[in-house]
């Protein structure tokens, strides 16, 4: 499961007309039913995504789609080679939807919410925006 899943079902989509998703756990299920994929993992890490480990390299563009949804905010956790995995902030509680692809590692993950993230500047690399919009795509597929 995901950080905040306890909670997950209680927190209820902004905008359900679009995507027809009720809450958080919702909308974690559905991407785990296959909308994550390899066309939607960061192609720097697509070796090794696998059905396995779908999360593997979908935290930004996961992370924008939740606050798409359900509002709140985007912050980083600074990871090696100076990048961030992103999670969500919403009504003060946090969920990382992507942290199984830590495995073991997730648990020395320190969510301090110091690294705000923006958009506009994980967007500006091409291939994040088109996978961003792929995702919202797959979503819409689905539940639309």
């Amino acid at each position: 499961m995901f950080k905040g899943c306890e909670t997950a079902s209680e927190v209820r989509a902004k905008i359900s007309d679009e995507f027809r998703i009720d809450s958080l756990a919702d909308l974690y299920d559905v991407l785990n039913d296959g909308i994550w994929r390899a066309e939607t993992c960061a192609p720097r890490m697509r070796d090794e995504w696998s059905e396995e480990n779908k999360t593997w390299g979908q935290c930004s563009i996961t992370a924008f789609l939740v606050q798409d949804i359900f509002g709140g905010e985007v912050y980083g956790i600074l990871r090696p080679g100076n990048n961030y995995h992103c999670y969500n902030v919403i009504d003060g509680n946090i969920y990382d939807l992507t942290i199984e692809q830590f495995g073991a590692e997730a648990t020395t993950l320190i969510y301090d919410k110091t690294n705000p993230q923006i958009r506009e500047i994980h967007f500006a690399k091409q291939e994040k925006h088109e996978r961003y919009l792929l995702l919202k795509e797959l979503l819409k597929a689905v539940r639309g």
